[in-house]
Order: C-alpha cells, then sequence, then structure tokens
C-alpha cells in the first residue's frame, strides 16, 4: 500500500514537472508565456470571433473589428493560455461534428431530467405532432455545439411519443423550451420559458438563452447598494464580483452562477454610469474589468496567476476548489484510490494474466473500502456539533487554494484534463518504469511464481479454484478413488465430516511444496575411541542417533551425522516427530520454513490432509521466517 503510494505520489512530481518543461519549451520557441496578456487589436476578426464565442457574449450587431475588439476587451483581459485554448476547443468542435443530445421519450422522462434538476440548465426542442421541427438539423446541431460549451444540456421532445402532455403543457406547435432555477437558493423552483422570438436563428436564440439567465444574477448600479452586499453576511460568506461595462454578464459567469446555486453569490456590478469611483478603490478595485472573490479571509482577484483563464472550465475548477462540496471530494477521492489500484498492473510481478488478476482484485477491494468509508463520513456531515470545524476546513483550504502553487496545480489539471491522451501515456510510461525498478529489486530473490508463464499460473489459479470448491473434500484426498473403505466401513465418510475444521481450514495454495528443502541423509562410522568412555553427564556427543549396536565387549557404536548435508535453515535433529522413527542412512528428509524437519513422505501425508502447520511448533508451513526470527522449537 505505502508502496503504490510512493509511486503515485512521484508520478504526480513528473506531470508537474512535466508542464513546467513544456512551458519552458514554448517560451523558448515562441518567446511568449501562458500568462502573458495580449492585445486583443493585433488579432483577426476570427479569433476575436472566437474569444467571444468562448466567453459567451453576442457579436452579431457589431458593425466591425474594431468594436469587437473593444467587446473583448470590456469583458476581460485575454492571455495566451486562454487564446490557445479557445482555438483549440474550436478546432476539436469542428472535427467532431455532431454532439449528443437527449431524446426524451415520455413526461416522466421529461419531468426526471428537466423540471428536478435544480443545478442545470436545459433548451428542449419540441415538436408538435404532424408538424416540423423549429429547427432545421444542421441548425439544432450548431445550436447544441454553441450551447453545450457553457454547460447547457439539450434535448428533443417529440409529441408524437406523449401527446397527451403536450396538449397538458399548451405545446399547440413546434417550439423551443428553456428551464433554469429560478431562484439562487439550493433546490430552488425550476422554471420554464417559451421561446417567443419572431426570429428562428441561432443567434437570437442564444441571446435569449444567457438574457433569461442573466437575470438570475443581481445586478448593482450604486455605490450603496455595492457597499451593502460587499460587507462580510455569515449566511453567505463568499461572493463573486463582476465589475464591467457590459449591458450583461458573459454567459460563462451566469451559467456559473447555476452551477454553484447555494455555494457561492454571483453579482454583476455595472459600471457604466457609476458616479462614485472612490467607493470602488476603498474595496481594492482600481481597473476594471475586474473579477473578485470575496470572502471571510479576504479577497482574491481571479484572472492574475497561471490557468485563471476567461472561460467556464477554468473558473469552474478554481471555485470549486475554493468552496466545494461533498460530491467534488468524493468524485476527487475515487479518481485517486483508482490511480493507486491500478499501480498494482505494474507493481506485481509474474504472469500477464496474473497481473489482471491481481488488479481486478484490487480495484474491486479499493472501491468497497471507499464507498464503505464514505458512508460514516456522510453521517458526521450532518451534525450540528461539527459546523464549526467544516468551517475552519474551508477555511484553510481557502488560504491554501489562493496561493501561487494551488494556480500552478490547477493549471496542470485544466491542461491534462484537456489532453487525456497525454495523461494516459505519461501514466502507461511511469508504469513500465515502476516495473522496471521492481524487477531489478527482486532480481536476487523471484520467486518461482513470479517467473511462471500464463499457463502455469491459470493452471495453479485453476487448482486454488477447485480447493475453494471442494475445499471439504480435501480431506479426503488419501482414500481410494474406488471408495472401497467407504463400503466396508461407512462410519468412517461420517468421521472425516465430524471434524469441525474441515470448514475452517485455510485455503492454501500447495504448489509451496515444491520449494521446501530436500536432502538425503547421510551418515558415517566413527573410528573406535583413543580414550576412556565419554561420561553421560558430559552430555551427548555431536552425533545423530541414528542406529546403535553392540560389539563383543558391550561398547556401543554410533553413526556420526553428515551435517554439511543439512540445508542451513533446519535445526540438527535425530527423530522424525510423525512417524516417531530415527532417521536411517539413505532416507529422504524435508525442512520446514520453522527449521524443523521431517520424513519426506511423513510430512508431505500431514501437509495434504490439510493441516498446513509443522507437527512441532505449529508455524505455518507455507509463511517464511526472517532471519531475525529464530526457529521455534
Amino acid at each position: 500500500m505505502w508502496l503504490k503510494l510512493f509511486f503515485l505520489l512521484l508520478y504526480f512530481v513528473v506531470l508537474f514537472v512535466l508542464s513546467r518543461i513544456f512551458e519552458a519549451v514554448v517560451w523558448y520557441e515562441t518567446g511568449v508565456f501562458a500568462t502573458q496578456l495580449v492585445d486583443p487589436v493585433t488579432l483577426s476578426y476570427k479569433k476575436l470571433k472566437t474569444i467571444l464565442e468562448s466567453r459567451g457574449l453576442g457579436h452579431s450587431g457589431l458593425p466591425g473589428g474594431k468594436d469587437v475588439s473593444e467587446l473583448v476587451e470590456k469583458s476581460g483581459e485575454l492571455t495566451q493560455g486562454e487564446l490557445y485554448s479557445a482555438m483549440k476547443k474550436e478546432k476539436e468542435q469542428t472535427e467532431a461534428g455532431d454532439v449528443e443530445t437527449t431524446l426524451f421519450n415520455g413526461e416522466a422522462h421529461f419531468y426526471e431530467l428537466v423540471e428536478d434538476t435544480k443545478d442545470g440548465i436545459w433548451l428542449v426542442q419540441v415538436i408538435a405532432q404532424n408538424r416540423e421541427a423549429p429547427l432545421s438539423k444542421s441548425s439544432w446541431g450548431k445550436m447544441v455545439r454553441k450551447v453545450s460549451q457553457f454547460g447547457i444540456r439539450t434535448g428533443t421532445f417529440n409529441c408524437s411519443s406523449d401527446h397527451r402532455s403536450c396538449i397538458k403543457r399548451g405545446w399547440q406547435r413546434s417550439t423551443l423550451v428553456m428551464s433554469a432555477p429560478q431562484t439562487s437558493a439550493s433546490k430552488g423552483k425550476v422554471m420554464l420559458k417559451e421561446y417567443d422570438g419572431w426570429r428562428i436563428d441561432t443567434e437570437h436564440i442564444f441571446r435569449w438563452i444567457t438574457s433569461h439567465v442573466a437575470h438570475r444574477i443581481k445586478t448593482l448600479r450604486r455605490s450603496d447598494q455595492l457597499m451593502e452586499e460587499w460587507r462580510y453576511d455569515s449566511a453567505r460568506p463568499v461572493k463573486m464580483f463582476l465589475f464591467a461595462r457590459l449591458p450583461q454578464p458573459p454567459a460563462f459567469f451566469s451559467s456559473l452562477s447555476v452551477k454553484f446555486t447555494g455555494r457561492i453569490d454571483f453579482i454583476f456590478v455595472d459600471i457604466c454610469r457609476w458616479s462614485n469611483f472612490s467607493s470602488l478603490s476603498d474595496i481594492g478595485v482600481t481597473r476594471s474589468p475586474a473579477y473578485i472573490l470575496k470572502m471571510p479571509e479576504g479577497t482574491y482577484r481571479y484572472g492574475n496567476s497561471f490557468g485563471e483563464f476567461l472561460s467556464l472550465a477554468a473558473m469552474d475548477v478554481f471555485l470549486r476548489s475554493v468552496q466545494p462540496e461533498v460530491n467534488d471530494l468524493f468524485v476527487l477521492s475515487l479518481l485517486l484510490i483508482n490511480l493507486l489500484a491500478w499501480m498494482d498492473l505494474f507493481i506485481t510481478q509474474g504472469a500477464t494474466i496474473k497481473r489482471f488478476v491481481v488488479l481486478i482484485r484490487t480495484l474491486g477491494t479499493y472501491n468497497s473500502i471507499l464507498l464503505v468509508s464514505w458512508l460514516p463520513v456522510l453521517a458526521l456531515l450532518q451534525l450540528p456539533y461539527l459546523d464549526s470545524l467544516y468551517g475552519y476546513s474551508l477555511k484553510l483550504l481557502r488560504y491554501a487554494d489562493t496561493t501561487t502553487l494551488a494556480s500552478l496545480v490547477r493549471a496542470d489539471w485544466i491542461f491534462y484534463s484537456s489532453h487525456p491522451a497525454l495523461f494516459l501515456s505519461t501514466y502507461l510510461a511511469h508504469g513500465l518504469l515502476v516495473d522496471y525498478f521492481e524487477k531489478k529489486r527482486r532480481c536476487g530473490s523471484r520467486s518461482q511464481e513470479d517467473s511462471s508463464t500464463n499457463l502455469e499460473w491459470l493452471a495453479s489459479l485453476w487448482d486454488w479454484y477447485a480447493s475453494y470448491l471442494l475445499h471439504p473434500i480435501t480431506s479426503f484426498q488419501q482414500v481410494p478413488s474406488d471408495l472401497s473403505d467407504w463400503e466396508e466401513d461407512p462410519s468412517f465418510l461420517f468421521e472425516r465430516l465430524a471434524f469441525p475444521d474441515l470448514w475452517l481450514r485455510p485455503l492454501v495454495n500447495m504448489d509451496y511444496m515444491k520449494a521446501l528443502p530436500t536432502w538425503r541423509l547421510s551418515v558415517e562410522p566413527p573410528s573406535p575411541p583413543a580414550g576412556p568412555r565419554r561420561d553421560s553427564s558430559e552430555g551427548p556427543p555431536p552425533s545423530c542417533d541414528v542406529s546403535a549396536s553392540l560389539d563383543g565387549g558391550g561398547v556401543a557404536k554410533r553413526e556420526l551425522c553428515d551435517w554439511s548435508e543439512w540445508p542451513p535453515s533446519v535445526l540438527p535433529c535425530s527423530e522424525c516427530v510423525v512417524c516417531l522413527e530415527n532417521f536411517e542412512n539413505g532416507e529422504l528428509l524435508m525442512g520446514l520454513p520453522c527449521g524443523h524437519a521431517f520424513h519426506q513422505h511423513c510430512i508431505v501425508v500431514w501437509l495434504a490432509a490439510g493441516r498446513h502447520c509443522c507437527p512441532v511448533c505449529r508455524w505455518p508451513s507455507y509463511k517464511k521466517k526472517t532471519a531475525a526470527t529464530p526457529p521455534m522449537d
């Protein structure tokens, strides 16, 4: 677990360093940074149009490129990073083609997704019975691509599938319907608005959508209103202010007000006819446009750090980091725990099939533990006594998220999220390096299982699975297959079934017996003693009591064991405790990890019966002992 955690943290460090290398390469080739400002006057009309569409500002009524560049300046400063992101996104939308849209099959489906969704915006195309759609297929596809970049979901309701519902709602003709939360309260009432414009084109429809969504945002036009909203309010501690000379806020700003309903208040300060500019200086607003986040800890000007673009995705990541909800934390923990589990694919050594089997087991285990761990957390968050702890946690999080390091992490998150192929390829390359170093680290102590092939490992897996299914029958391995003994003595079967440990023995792979040390005993007769006989009080001689005989004078002769043949981890002994017989010359012996030796055929029968432990000390016969642990006698 700790090894996987170390490799995952190392991978995040590699991603961070790789992003800085990319920035250095871009600066070396072009001489610009992502945070460098761009003068809109120097851009072409196509690029200016792309920037306005990414911010959600209408430009159809503007006569020339100068007016378009002025609108870009009024909506906010433009950086090289935002320009690159907007051009890349437009290219991806062009290459992707049609965007998926929901097809409603009836009233219940419509209510569940549209009216019961309290934190989203929907645009639904209603096709009346025996009528044509209000927009052509190409125009509807263009409309879907335009609104989807602001988090607006789309769908089509065909009245031929539920004509009664259309009559009930008054949809007698084909039309467009928009749904959005009516208030800024969490889980508030959803309003449905039907398009009543006389021009059915994408630009007018989009302007109609943005105007209705913008009405949800509180608009301030006087200094006394600003001072009232600027004061700290414990019920609404976090507020996002936009100071600009615009008729209405950009669509990305309005869409975020819907996504963060109940968490952050969005306020638009229209300074087109502002008279008291000293009030702006008093609160630290020295220039416009300005996106100011007002928190209990102070104010933060959005757009001055890395990755803080004027787009829905960039500001969404920023606001989620400073004011997260439980679902955001759960999704983040789910991502991290799965990245951690996938490290098992590279850390595990051996056959390829073994790696994937271990990976599936780890994914199931980690995700189950994560889900079970979140249940008490959700229960604790409901307790009113923990409100202060929750508030202090958010305070510390906001302090950390307004630092330069946090802005770099957010910029990297946005970059790798928009380049998933790069993220997956770097994760794979990191995993292959982890696999290489793990092989080098284990090269001196590779087990037989690590070097087995796919077929060998599958065979051992099948043996384990069969042992799992037929575990009660493992005690009958020594019974003849023709069941003759059972017929002669039926009590034999009942005696076996009566053992309570039949179902409780651990399921152990029998392959470990192949790795147990095995050797043949070698003894030799000693030369006749030159001196007087050894007194028994002086202790036994350094010999093995393998066999004894008496010569004509009654002097005992002992055969000395050749201890050089014994494995160094096995204790010298003279008797097998299974059969209680002394070891004889030439017999095959076997040792266990605990250090005790037995007749090879005796201990094999003992272990095959399901008793996977030493007959002397009960140490598990499949578990190795460390060098620091002395053998148990």
